[in-house]
């Protein structure tokens, strides 16, 4: 897992999100099954907190919660039970409170979030954070290597599709050395 400390060349503290290599990816949703066993201990893509996508036959990703810099969910749930850790940039929603009414989920503009199947409250990504593990399980058990961490500047303000559209710019790094990915 990357650093979750300080930029080395600017001292601003960095938040992390996931990103894909679509170029790597297969659509095989190892990351949704494994999202759902750590957070739900059952294999229930439904309740992951990050989404495979497949646009036949060309793309591959998948969707999880970006870290905008100000985020439309917290502004559209009605409740106010949905924060912004400022150290670490991961959206919390205090599921004890949510009542599941999905304004969180038509405000957010990369559907991020979902309604858990069962529990019927809001869910999204958080890194693993709120697991017993140490970084995002989708990461360790990708079998292409697909999934990344990425630090992003969070006092900019912009586009998160821009700065996702410069992150794939600036190319992602290779498997590591004599990993064979077939």
């Amino acid at each position: 897992m990357k650093n979750k400390g300080n930029s080395k060349d600017t001292g601003k503290k960095m938040h992390q999100i996931l990103v894909v290599d679509a170029n790597r990816c297969t659509g095989c949703e190892v990351c949704e099954s494994t999202c759902s066993m750590v957070h739900d201990n059952e294999f229930n893509p439904l309740n992951a907190r990050i989404h495979r996508i497949r646009i036949e036959p060309i793309l591959n990703t998948t969707i999880s919660c970006v870290s905008c810099y100000n985020p439309s969910c917290i502004n559209a749930c009605p409740l106010g039970i949905i924060s912004k850790d400022q150290e670490t940039g991961i959206i919390h929603i205090d599921t004890n409170k949510c009542d599941g009414c999905g304004a969180c989920v038509r405000a957010c503009e990369y559907g991020a979030i979902t309604i858990h199947t069962k529990n019927h409250h809001a869910i999204t990504c958080d890194l693993c954070e709120s697991t017993e593990y140490n970084g995002p399980q989708c990461i360790e058990y990708c079998p292409k290597r697909a999934i990344f961490l990425q630090d992003i500047d969070p006092t900019i303000e912009e586009e998160r599709f821009t700065t996702l559209a410069r992150i794939i710019k600036e190319g992602f790094p290779d498997p590591p050395e004599g990993e064979i990915l077939n």
